[in-house]
């Protein structure tokens, strides 16, 4: 029997699974279109592009993120790490679903008491607040990079393709600044919770450290966007880079830890959930997807 779209349209979308001595359910977003290889990948030729995604069975004329958002359940606190699209379809019908996600997940928004921002990005602080401007998440306090918030709020120092994103980031960021903390690199923000700064992508963008009993976790945030290019090629450039080259620095140094040190990773855009590990790769990186844990915990 086949599926038909509104059947489709009603499978869950997300995945619970032990993490020390609490749980991280991963939540999806929803997938995000990004449209033609070539032109959101750079510094490398086409046919190169191409090729990498035809060896790895995916299709070379569209991208398709994924968007992981953790909930992450450590130390007496409930955490969302980013919040999604919300209501703005421009990257593609299927965004703006965490709500929904989080339904289907049994839990309610007002459990999270903290969310945690990886940069200001419309499609990591999108869903703080809904389309009249209200809190998603009216319990949580909000956590930042400064950076971030004010390159994004003021928009000044930011290159005008990216006006969409500046008026995306003072619609969620600016009626809710008396709830915002910032962080520092290094800092244990929230207990479990390291920020570990990864600049480029934008000048304030974070990674965080998760640490619950005996395990380790990094979630990446937006450290690398695919888990073939920017993984065999961490060098590449992505066209929505605040910096591409001080990017692809941040991404071989933060990646070539994590394959040294043997943490596991989450990220917000590789394929669902999005959960495994970083070997090195002759001159890059591979990821290596962990096993879904699917029995009770």
């Amino acid at each position: 029997m086949s599926l038909n779209k509104h059947h489709q349209a009603k499978l869950p979308y997300f995945y619970p699974f032990k993490f020390g001595d609490g749980k991280i359910t991963v939540l999806s977003d929803g997938p995000l279109e990004l449209g033609d290889p070539g032109t959101n990948f750079l510094g490398v030729d086409g046919a190169t592009v191409s090729g990498m995604l035809e060896r790895n069975f995916l299709p070379t004329n569209n991208v398709v993120l994924e968007q992981n958002v953790p909930l992450v359940e450590i130390n007496g606190r409930t955490i969302l790490f980013d919040t999604g699209m919300g209501s703005s379809k421009a990257f593609g019908p299927t965004t703006g679903r965490l709500l929904t996600s989080l339904e289907e997940a049994g839990r309610e928004p007002t459990e999270i008491d903290a969310v945690v921002l990886s940069h200001a990005h419309i499609d990591h602080i999108g869903g703080l607040c809904d389309a009249n401007g209200r809190l998603n998440f009216p319990n949580a306090e909000i956590f930042i990079s400064e950076r971030d918030f004010i390159d994004w709020t003021d928009g000044s120092k930011i290159d005008s393709s990216f006006q969409f994103q500046i008026d995306n980031a003072r619609r969620n960021l600016l009626p809710n600044k008396d709830r915002i903390s910032f962080f520092q690199d290094g800092e244990e923000f929230l207990p479990g919770v390291q920020a570990i700064s990864a600049p480029g992508h934008t000048l304030g963008h974070h990674c965080f450290m998760l640490l619950s009993g005996n395990d380790r976790l990094c979630f990446l945030g937006d450290l690398t966007h695919h888990h073939i290019l920017l993984m065999e090629r961490p060098m590449m450039e992505f066209k929505y880079d605040t910096d591409p080259k001080l990017s692809a620095i941040s991404r071989t140094r933060v990646l070539d830890m994590l394959a040294t040190e043997r943490v596991a990773v989450m990220s917000y855009h590789f394929a669902w959930p999005g959960t495994g590990h970083v070997a090195r790769s002759g001159n890059g990186f591979r990821y290596i997807p962990a096993p879904m844990q699917l029995l009770a915990i």
